[in-house]
């Protein structure tokens, strides 16, 4: 493990890669204490913090925490008070009956007022129990101003960032983390931040993993190679400000929004060593494993990130894609099947068009298919599927990816009462005529 230094400049971003790698360091040559982690003194005055993300007694290979070296302990602040929650929802998720029907929605507008990257939050649904760490919150996210003076951290769950319109520049404590459409960002429990945006508006979606955290999942059959490789999953180099001022440390706990005052920013980490840090990914690094013979594989092929449950092979969450990629396979129906799955799915769209719906799925867009709900391609692409000349064909312009949940995943009064809501989303299979001709 060798130690990585940066020079102390707020705006530059440079990364480390390898996914739960042991990194090591720096924004100021050794301020990263040798030989030991918790010395009597650290280096140039700093302040010795840990945070650790598992429990301290997690096997080693699932074992995840952070040695940090600040110019202030994240206790220097004053209490928190409750604050408005705003369209933030948590668990129970019990607002409203849940209907077993299939939904859609068009593209939250973007916001036409000041609104920050907190503020701008949408929780559309969520399932589980956030005190128990099981389940995960769905949110989408629309940002017009950056979080200058604000500062927040997310005690029930990491937040896993798919960015649809501009990018997202995440000023955390462990260093810089830029994200652009086509690339994801993990954020992890209790780690602070704030968001600057390079292109004056953003949009996206968020899953907040109130579980086990996010990893790569077993790749079995397939051997040691495919899919998300660890390599091309990036950390940032430590980067820290030192700046005084009148702010506000935000914090979502149980479910609700904290606010404490603090006169300096808390995005003050000189150096930290660890494997408990933020990261990205490029998704056009996904490598694509798909069938050359008949028929194609279950969705879970597609998956980048799981996060497990207590239940052995039944996830969390897990979080699939599905980007630009060949079909090749003969006498076979290429769309998604008609299915009825255990595990729901939510589904958003970055660019482009989705294989399986005709219209009316766009960027920015989202839809959910609960548990036992059927759903499959539209009665245009089932035509289309069944009289198409399967020579090869390469999807160019796509790029989709599903959130998949083991408990049911419900929405909130607010998304189910959206002018959003596409309520003729039912109609697009009724088309479906008979076709039974023994």
């Amino acid at each position: 493990m060798s130690i990585e230094t940066t020079v102390p400049r707020a705006i530059e971003t440079v990364y480390q890669s390898g996914f739960g790698n042991e990194f090591a360091t720096e924004a100021v040559a050794g301020a990263l204490p040798q030989g030991q982690n918790a010395p009597q003194k650290a280096p140039f005055g700093l302040y010795t913090e840990q945070i650790s993300g598992t429990p301290f007694t997690a096997p080693r290979a699932l074992n995840r925490r952070s040695w940090l070296y600040r110019i202030r302990p994240s206790v220097a602040h004053r209490p928190f008070e409750p604050i408005g929650d705003g369209l933030i929802r948590s668990t129970p998720f019990d607002e409203v009956p849940t209907p077993p029907n299939q939904l859609r929605w068009q593209p939250l507008p973007l916001p036409t007022k000041s609104t920050n990257f907190i503020d701008g939050l949408v929780t559309m649904a969520g399932n589980g129990d956030a005190s128990i760490h099981t389940g995960a919150a769905i949110h989408t996210y629309a940002a017009n101003v950056e979080m200058s003076n604000c500062f927040f951290f997310d005690a029930d769950g990491e937040f896993l960032i798919v960015p649809q319109l501009g990018r997202l520049s995440m000023r955390t404590e462990m260093g810089v983390l830029e994200i652009r459409p086509g690339e994801i960002g993990v954020i992890q429990r209790g780690i602070k931040f704030r968001v600057e945006l390079p292109d004056k508006q953003a949009r996206g979606y968020i899953c907040e993993n109130y579980g086990a955290l996010f990893r790569l999942p077993d790749l079995g059959p397939i051997g040691a190679n495919g899919l998300a490789n660890p390599r091309d999953f990036q950390t940032p180099h430590a980067a820290y400000e030192d700046r005084a001022g009148d702010f506000r440390l935000i914090a979502k706990f149980q479910g609700h929004l904290w606010a404490a005052k603090i006169d300096h920013s808390p995005l003050d980490v000189v150096a930290w060593h660890g494997n408990y840090a933020p990261y990205k990914y490029d998704l056009e690094r996904f490598n694509c494993i798909n069938t050359v013979s008949f028929d194609h594989p279950d969705p879970s092929i597609y998956t980048v990130l799981t996060a497990p449950s207590e239940i052995s092979g039944t996830a969390n969450i897990d979080f699939g894609i599905f980007p630009p990629r060949w079909l090749v396979a003969e006498h076979t129906f290429r769309p998604p099947w008609f299915h009825r799955n255990f595990m729901s799915e939510f589904m958003g769209l970055i660019r482009g068009e989705y294989d399986a719906k005709a219209e009316g799925f766009v960027p920015g867009g989202a839809s959910l298919h609960n548990c036992m709900a059927g759903h499959g391609p539209d009665a245009v692409t089932y035509e289309k599927a069944i009289t198409a000349d399967l020579k090869p064909a390469y999807l160019a312009d796509t790029l989709a990816f599903m959130f998949e949940t083991r408990f049911v995943c419900r929405p909130t009064k607010l998304a189910l009462e959206s002018s959003q809501l596409d309520e003729q989303y039912f109609e697009c299979w009724q088309d479906l005529h008979k076709r039974f001709a023994p």
